[in-house]
């Protein structure tokens, strides 16, 4: 990956009028954006479906696209909604997003859509072209609406084990619903396929973010239950999480299903590499979220309630990277690396040679040297600001200890609380790292009521809204100066060749 740089901004956060952020017209006002101010890249957060807690981390699917991304106006265009029809569809403030409100609301008009398309050979090329797992997503989403959106794990037996004849019975009796799903399926990629061209075309690359695990209510696990770790009956054996540390005195209980290793190896990974495949056909970079838990990962047992008593087990390792790149090369992964590493994790991310991550947040504890200070990088990495589970640069300086916070200052020489954001911002834009990835929250310069997410919350999170008026031009020619300045340009690249 060349010197470069860009921005953390989450789909759901553009500004729209529809209650979340889409893929129409405030998204490629977005991308101009970056190209004015010299950004490389745009890196987003997971754009499945979401389900209970409005994660993006807990999809319905690791292939599905976010219904709620669809823009209405692009579909005004194609003659499927009016702008009145759009307009009554009213889906909460642009400030905060309501989640409530969008499920209310949002698929009632997407279904008026839906009356009215008619390209019959568009949608069955669509199926076909992604027969690996559209029929079982929208098959799996038409019976979870008839059961009250209930987990499938709740579910009439015939369905949750999934007897032949009690899905073919579903797959005729909901047919119009199923239908429905496909449409979605096809317009949301139908628009972030345009989208990503559009920003490809302006010098802009996107990356995309993979969780390691898929979420135990989705058609992932439903469908391909024997790929993980499920009973007999299909219910969990051990869930995801991670043990207790001097953040969580009783760890993290995530609740995932946890991969049976063995299988997807003797099918030689296909499961996880038609995932891969998937998702470079969407992102130009992809992001592995808990990369370390491809080395080893926490298992905690299903009957536990919080994840003091899991237990290390290994992951797939070297073997597992190897069959990736022999498909794939080995470009276009980051490997998020934060967290617990032991040597048999640094030596995994060696072997893979995927750049790692640096967080300024997590550099300044007073209490041990850090590997995140700038002075410790070298070339093959990326270095952020902060993440979405951080809070923004401003709210860090509020709420982190005193003696991290100063420690900060004299580290960067900062004599002033004014704008003070932008330091951390330049030191992450200066360093070795090839590529540094500044959240927009940043540089605007905003609180804690801002931030993404807090992990181990429920409530709050996945909200946030950037203001339609905050990509001003003068942003983007200070961002700009700042990219050229630290030869993080495209034009500065191309002087160097």
């Amino acid at each position: 990956m060349k010197r470069a740089s860009g921005i953390l901004l989450p789909v759901f956060s553009l500004p729209s009028p529809y209650g979340i952020g889409t893929f129409g017209a405030a998204a490629y006002a977005w991308v101009d954006f970056l190209a004015a101010a010299h950004q490389r890249w745009w890196q987003v957060l997971p754009l499945g479906p979401t389900s209970y807690g409005d994660s993006p981390y807990q999809s319905f699917s690791a292939f599905a696209g976010n219904p709620y991304f669809i823009d209405p106006e692009l579909l005004c265009r194609e003659g499927l909604l009016t702008p009145a029809e759009c307009a009554a569809a009213d889906c909460g403030s642009p400030d905060r997003i309501d989640y409530a409100a969008l499920y209310e609301r949002r698929f009632a008009l997407l279904r008026k859509a839906f009356a009215r398309f008619d390209d019959a050979a568009a949608l069955a090329q669509f199926r076909r072209a992604n027969a690996a797992w559209i029929e079982n997503y929208a098959l799996y989403t038409a019976i979870k609406a008839q059961n009250g959106q209930r987990s499938w794990l709740e579910w009439p037996e015939a369905l949750r084990l999934r007897d032949a004849a009690a899905l073919a019975e579903a797959g005729v009796r909901l047919r119009g619903d199923i239908d429905f799903c496909v449409f979605l399926q096809y317009e949301f990629f139908r628009q972030w396929q345009a989208l990503k061209e559009y920003a490809n075309a302006q010098g802009v690359g996107i990356i995309g973010d993979m969780p390691i695990y898929v979420a135990m209510d989705s058609a992932d696990t439903w469908a391909d239950s024997e790929l993980f770790q499920l009973d007999g009956e299909k219910h969990p054996i051990e869930v995801s999480g991670c043990p207790p540390d001097g953040f969580s005195a009783d760890g993290q209980l995530w609740g995932n299903p946890l991969y049976d290793w063995d299988a997807l190896a003797a099918s030689g990974y296909d499961w996880w590499l038609h995932r891969l495949e998937a998702s470079f056909a969407m992102f130009d970079v992809v992001r592995i979220d808990h990369f370390r838990g491809l080395e080893s990962y926490y298992a905690i047992h299903a009957d536990e309630k919080t994840a003091k008593n899991g237990r290390w087990r290994k992951g797939p390792g070297v073997e597992f990277i190897d069959a990736i790149q022999k498909r794939f090369g080995r470009e276009r992964i980051i490997a998020e690396d934060l967290g617990f590493l032991t040597p048999q994790v640094r030596a995994l991310l060696h072997h893979s040679g995927y750049p790692g991550m640096k967080v300024l947040q997590f550099a300044f504890d007073t209490r041990e040297e850090s590997d995140y200070l700038p002075h410790n990088y070298g070339r093959n990495c990326v270095v952020y600001t902060g993440t979405h589970d951080n809070d923004t640069m401003c709210g860090w300086l509020q709420t982190a200890r005193r003696a991290d916070v100063e420690y900060a200052r004299r580290y960067l020489d900062i004599h002033t609380p004014k704008d003070e954001q932008w330091q951390f911002i330049r030191a992450a834009m200066s360093s070795v790292a090839d590529l540094a990835v500044i959240p927009m929250q940043d540089y605007l310069g905003l609180g804690s009521e801002a931030r993404i997410n807090t992990p181990s919350t429920l409530g709050g999170n996945w909200m946030w809204r950037m203001a339609a008026g905050d990509c001003a031009p003068q942003l983007a020619v200070r961002i700009g100066e700042l990219t050229a300045l630290y030869g993080r340009a495209a034009k500065s690249e191309k002087a160097a060749e």
